[in-house]
């Protein structure tokens, strides 16, 4: 008869070792559990975080141009790029003035990480300032040197151009004026040409490049007659516009935006391109600028953005738009109110016409305001 194997005994040396390890089996389990449910926590919210961080890439932005015109085209970085915009834009009350002073408030913790503006004066001051840095973008090739900085500091952007804005009920075709020297003429009633007083916006940046142009002597003496005449000046260029659209004025200087807004509402004006002559001066182009804001918080992400902006392809859109009427190199956009291309402009260096900007403000505020 086959007899029963008892089960054997632990030694109680086997028994205290298996009390010893039991803890340590449990505690070398519990903590790859914990391992696991992190490796798989790791697993879910690694693509979201990747995304977060995408979603995170953003450029700052402070533009004078006009929200109407500036905000389609920085979405479409937006949409083509995934960089989030944040747009500053100007205050009606201080224009492009205003951001350049919080700009240069600013320059010691910049906020911005570029500038966008609609001329070049106060961009040129910011450099002055040491606000910007230079980075020559390679969208920006093709645009003429004449609008570019040298050292990468701003570069230009579609333009506008100073024009002469006529009623066409009060004068005739063979009586417009063909320069700026024909203002002075006395067949021209002085009473009835409208000025925007040239210490202020462009039509300051327009007196500053007649000193680069003609030399001091001669811009402050065609001022000063043009004061003797009893011109009417006034309070911008927008107010020539209306007073030479109602009628109140036969003609007057302003830029290329204003007097394109008259002609699309049907006022009777027509515009004037002035000093086309082969040897004549030239009209003053004004381009818009945009440049890198030193020691910016997104450098990269401003540098895509100057990238776009300074490509043929927003130029085009802003002509189309109708915020530019003079593309500052050839392209297949036809402003809306203009021949663009036959358009001579007036062969200024824009950081000699910066140089003599505060020279006429000055010597012209004796001439208007005494």
């Amino acid at each position: 008869m086959m007899g029963i194997i008892a089960p054997m005994r632990q030694s109680r040396t086997e028994a205290r070792l298996n009390r010893t390890q039991e803890p340590l089996v449990r505690r070398a389990q519990a903590k790859n559990a914990r391992l696991l449910c992190c490796a798989f926590l790791i697993c879910c919210l690694l693509p979201v975080a990747c995304q977060t961080q995408r979603a995170e890439r953003a450029v700052v932005v402070y533009t004078s141009v006009d929200q109407i015109y500036s905000e389609p085209i920085l979405k479409r970085f937006e949409d083509k790029t995934g960089i989030r915009v944040l747009p500053v834009y100007d205050v009606e009350a201080t224009k492009t003035t205003g951001l350049v002073n919080r700009l240069i408030a600013e320059r010691t913790h910049p906020q911005a990480d570029l500038f966008w503006s609609s001329e070049f004066a106060q961009t040129l001051l910011l450099k002055e300032e040491g606000v910007l840095a230079s980075y020559h973008s390679p969208a920006a090739g093709d645009i003429p040197a004449q609008y570019r900085d040298p050292e990468g500091y701003w570069t230009g952007l579609a333009g506008r151009a100073r024009v002469l804005l006529v009623n066409t009920d009060l004068v005739s075709p063979a009586e417009y004026p063909k320069s700026l020297d024909d203002l002075l003429l006395s067949t021209q009633p002085g009473g009835q040409i409208g000025l925007p007083y040239p210490m202020f916006g462009t039509s300051a940046t327009h007196a500053a490049a007649l000193y680069v142009a003609w030399g001091p002597e001669r811009a402050r003496d065609w001022f000063s007659q043009l004061k003797a005449r009893r011109v009417r000046v006034v309070d911008g260029n927008s107010v020539v516009r209306d007073l030479v659209a109602s009628g109140q004025l036969m003609l007057g200087l302003t830029d290329t935006d204003d007097a394109c807004g008259a002609l699309k509402k049907g006022a009777p004006v027509a515009i004037i391109f002035l000093d086309q002559a082969q040897d004549g001066l030239g009209t003053l182009i004004i381009p818009g600028t945009v440049a890198l804001v030193a020691q910016a918080p997104h450098p990269r992400e401003a540098q895509a953005l100057l990238d776009f902006l300074a490509s043929k392809e927003v130029e085009e859109e802003l002509v189309a738009s109708g915020w530019s009427h003079i593309p500052l190199r050839p392209t297949n956009a036809r402003p809306e109110c203009i021949e663009a291309a036959q358009v001579k402009g007036m062969a200024v260096n824009l950081t000699d016409v910066f140089g003599q900007l505060e020279r006429a403000k000055t010597e012209l505020s004796e001439v208007f305001i005494r």
